[in-house]
């Protein structure tokens, strides 16, 4: 219980943060003020975000992870299946049952683009990936993922966090708690959305769940050039008057946490407020492509109206990176309705389609071959996943989409530590079921922080009884993948 005792000072702590205050960037300087002048301090509170050691030495440090909202169809992209050519507008049959998600069955359809070998690996990519088909010898693809949910937002969920329900930790989220972040001047989880719109469930994508609320994601205003607001210091009040108020509020907290010291809550928000100052310094300076060359902006699909926004997106996760971010995510495909501005291809495939891959294509594989060439690849895990696949039959029997299709489909990852230009695991020969060597979210998620030195199996947080974890009590690393 807090003493009694009357305070040295006339006016309260709280009280003169909120007449002085000025809103998070003079709180910020105050504690950076107050960091200057107590440098030596053994009190300083340890930072949650300071970097931790892995279970084991990870062949990966850091993590770019695309998600393609809406549910890309993987007998369009990256599953070749010959025989949807050869059973073109037949019916499914009876020898599988399966419950769409509109109810509306249709014929089988094959692919409208047509299918390639590609590189020295000779794996198949459509000709609706032109760009990512050059950079298949650096993919690992896995084509016998199985969901759990053929509903956008509990599989986007599930693809983000383990669970199909909200209230859960992200994949960031529990990196940023098992191995903090390398730089102390920027999150160690940032993600930037699609500029077009969020995600099925929004900001509960990234959200930190019962983690401390420091591991939940940072995410970037990628359609402002105030990438996060209110970092900025307002202006309206003269240098003398601010100083000498920081000055003061500085010393008030150092005060109270030196008469607090196991207050928790105040150390964690003292950081908090510490990496907004930092971060005054470290954003306007990551988001300035001033340095980068023109050879690289156009790699990115910089130099185009339809590729520019979201390669902007994969450009700056590249120089987040860099400056030793642990993980960054980025949303490709946001905004439901009509018309639908994500991979949601219920009324016109090859219309959705051809429009989500033109803004995803280029700038995704400008970023691998840009990671592989400044040899960031070898110590970086690059991931792209979505929540399900597509139908190989149409939706509704003179239909021209695909509806949602949970039972089997398509993702992939690249870089530090495995095999790379491989196919691991398939579909059945029309893409409807898993055919060999399935593989959950579950699995997935534990081979990522296998990746990354963490054992998922320990990697783990105490609530509300138990002793939860990404991987819920499911999972196996795929370690036939694995360099």
């Amino acid at each position: 219980m807090r003493s009694n005792e009357a305070p040295a000072l006339a006016v309260s702590r709280r009280d003169f943060v909120s007449q002085v205050g000025h809103g998070l960037g003079a709180i910020a300087l105050a504690w950076l003020l107050n960091r200057a002048a107590n440098a030596e301090s053994p009190r300083t509170p340890q930072s949650p975000y300071e970097a931790k050691p892995p279970h084991f030495p990870g062949k990966a440090k850091r993590v770019i992870h695309i998600f393609a909202a809406g549910g890309v169809s993987h007998i369009d992209t990256f599953d070749y299946k010959p025989e949807l050519e050869k059973r073109h507008g037949q019916s499914l049959g009876n020898t599988v049952k399966y419950d769409p998600f509109f109810g509306q069955p249709g014929k089988l359809m094959k692919s409208p683009w047509r299918f390639h070998r590609r590189g020295r690996s000779g794996l198949w990519v459509s000709d609706l990936l032109p760009h990512l088909a050059s950079c298949v010898d650096d993919i690992t693809f896995v084509h016998s993922m199985a969901g759990r949910s053929n509903n956008h937002t509990p599989a986007t969920f599930l693809a983000n966090s383990g669970f199909t329900m909200n209230g859960y930790p992200s994949l960031g989220a529990w990196l940023s708690y098992g191995l903090g972040s390398m730089n102390e001047d920027l999150p160690a989880f940032v993600v930037l959305p699609d500029p077009r719109g969020l995600p099925a469930g929004g900001a509960i994508n990234w959200s930190a769940g019962f983690l401390p609320a420091t591991h939940q994601g940072t995410a970037f205003r990628t359609t402002s050039k105030e990438p996060i607001a209110d970092l900025n210091i307002p202006d309206g009040v003269s240098p003398a008057a601010r100083q000498t108020s920081l000055k003061l509020l500085a010393r008030m907290n150092h005060e109270f946490a030196e008469s607090n010291p196991g207050d928790s809550a105040l150390a964690a928000r003292l950081r908090s407020y510490e990496l907004a100052a930092r971060m005054q310094v470290s954003i306007p300076e990551v988001i300035d492509f001033a340095d980068e060359t023109d050879a690289v902006k156009k790699l990115y699909g910089l130099d185009s109206d339809v590729t520019a926004g979201f390669g902007r997106n994969c450009l700056l996760a590249r120089r987040l990176l860099e400056r030793g971010v642990r993980f960054v995510q980025l949303f490709n495909g946001g905004a439901f309705g009509s018309p639908r501005i994500n991979w949601d291809a219920h009324e016109d495939l090859s219309e959705n389609h051809a429009k989500q891959a033109a803004v995803m294509d280029q700038p995704v594989a400008g970023l691998l071959k840009d990671l592989k060439a400044r040899g960031m690849l070898e110590d970086t895990l690059v991931v792209w996943s979505t929540e399900f696949g597509r139908t190989p039959v149409t939706q509704g029997v003179n239909g021209k989409g695909r509806d949602h299709h949970q039972l089997v489909f398509t993702c992939w990852m690249a870089g530090a530590g495995l095999k790379p230009g491989i196919a691991y695991g398939s579909s059945d020969e029309i893409g409807f079921n898993v055919g060999e060597n399935p593989v959950t979210t579950y699995d997935f998620h534990a081979t990522i922080l296998h990746l990354l030195g963490l054992d998922h199996t320990k990697l783990t947080f105490y609530h509300n009884g138990i002793q939860r974890r990404l991987t819920d009590v499911h999972g196996e690393v795929i370690a036939d993948i694995l360099a």
